[in-house]
């Protein structure tokens, strides 16, 4: 096991031990009281630590896509109606999320459905956070972290600057795990979107089958099957315990990015721990309703409540 993946796995044994606090949105973390600084100072200070960070390991989370419009996951609003449209009308489901968990009467809706969904994030242009993102970034030493399966860190950095630890909205597994093999789901979902046209659901031969088994595939992700946890997930969790080991001495910002409290223990608690444990660590997160900063890590961090695409708008504007 990786080091960081080790992290994580910690992390997650005290998840299911305060899991009734978590559940409730808190932590059973003390947290600072410290008063926060003027909105204006504290963008002044993001963009100071990112210039002064030897090195900055970017968490990104769901949050972050939301701030650029990828906001479509738990409601019905107008992001979900522009994509999802005539599934909102027909089964008037509150977000993709809904979709997702809904008991289809058939194999060739539900790919239709999980087609249009894939279509959705594999084709999105480069969210405006992402790209305010980019530009701070500008001339850095960094290394992306993600939660994320929806591709947009992929579109911007190489891959081996990117652990999605969550999977990747681009490749299909086998449902079953025969193999460790994944592959292209990119041309597979474009022709299911282009041969169901209007309708809602995909020809029968058209549903993806395992090239090994015959069964059904599924995309590459975690939250809806038996995720794949092969040599690839293996290699996302080497790649950022690599970057964190090799700058663990050098001055390192680790930079949270739209961390909810369903899943705080791939990176909001992991990097709590390793700025404590880090001596020239730094730590900022940028959340648009949590002001979690933890007692013990009050005098290296700071929490930015406010909405995500603001910050790094105003940060990208102030570094120009």
């Amino acid at each position: 096991m990786s080091f960081y993946e080790d992290l994580v796995m910690q992390t997650q044994m005290n998840y299911s031990r305060y899991y009734s606090l978590y559940a409730s949105g808190k932590t059973p973390y003390v947290l600072s009281k410290k008063t926060a600084l003027p909105y204006e100072k504290q963008i002044d200070r993001l963009v100071k630590e990112i210039q002064e960070a030897d090195c900055v390991l970017i968490g990104g989370a769901s949050g972050l896509s939301a701030a650029g419009g990828g906001d479509f996951y738990y409601e019905d609003n107008d992001s979900y109606r522009k994509y999802f449209g005539k599934y909102a009308k027909k089964y008037h489901f509150r977000g993709a999320f809904d979709g997702m968990m809904h008991q289809w009467k058939s194999r060739e809706e539900f790919w239709g459905y999980l087609a249009t969904f894939l279509y959705t994030t594999q084709t999105a242009g480069i969210r405006k956070p992402y790209q305010d993102l980019n530009h701070l970034l500008q001339g850095k030493d960094f290394f992306v972290l993600t939660t994320n399966q929806d591709t947009q860190f992929v579109k911007i950095y190489p891959e081996d600057k990117v652990a999605q630890i969550q999977g990747d909205h681009r490749f299909f597994q086998c449902a079953r795990c025969c193999t460790d093999e994944t592959w292209d789901a990119v041309k597979p979902v474009a022709k299911m979107v282009k041969a169901m046209g209007e309708g809602t659901a995909v020809p029968k031969e058209m549903i993806p089958r395992c090239p090994h088994c015959g069964g059904e595939a599924f995309p590459w992700v975690r939250g809806y099957g038996n995720f794949l946890q092969g040599k690839k997930y293996e290699e996302q969790y080497e790649n950022v315990s690599r970057y964190v080991l090799e700058h663990k001495d050098r001055k390192i910002l680790f930079l949270e990015l739209g961390v909810g409290r369903l899943t705080p223990m791939f990176i909001q608690e992991p990097f709590w721990n390793l700025t404590l444990s880090f001596p020239k660590a730094r730590y900022i997160a940028v959340n648009n309703q949590y002001d979690f900063l933890p007692k013990d890590i009050e005098g290296k961090g700071m929490v930015i409540v406010e909405d995500i695409g603001r910050v790094l708008k105003d940060a990208a504007e102030r570094s120009r």
